[in-house]
């Protein structure tokens, strides 16, 4: 899955070959969630609360810039790294 940002020792990716609602997948040290981007939730797994914080405050600020990149993934084209949370 291509990475499109990186802060905190959190790994952001999105897959091209991925299924509706629109989301995003986060990998923290041996934690992995994805991320509905519509609702800046957390759909599937688990991250420690300091770190689902961050994530979820990142996807608030970036959310037009990730549904972008999803229907950049549905049609198979090049994602663009979004500005990792500084």
């Amino acid at each position: 899955m291509p990475e499109i940002s990186l802060f905190y020792g959190i790994r952001v990716t999105m897959n091209w070959s991925e299924h509706n609602p629109p989301h995003f997948h986060v990998k923290y040290a041996e934690y992995e969630a994805s991320i509905l981007i519509e609702e800046s939730v957390m759909d599937k797994g688990y991250l420690p609360n300091r770190q689902l914080k961050l994530v979820l405050a990142w996807c608030e600020m970036h959310k037009d810039e990730l549904m972008q990149n999803w229907e950049l993934a549905k049609d198979g084209k090049p994602l663009k790294t979004v500005e990792p949370l500084m």
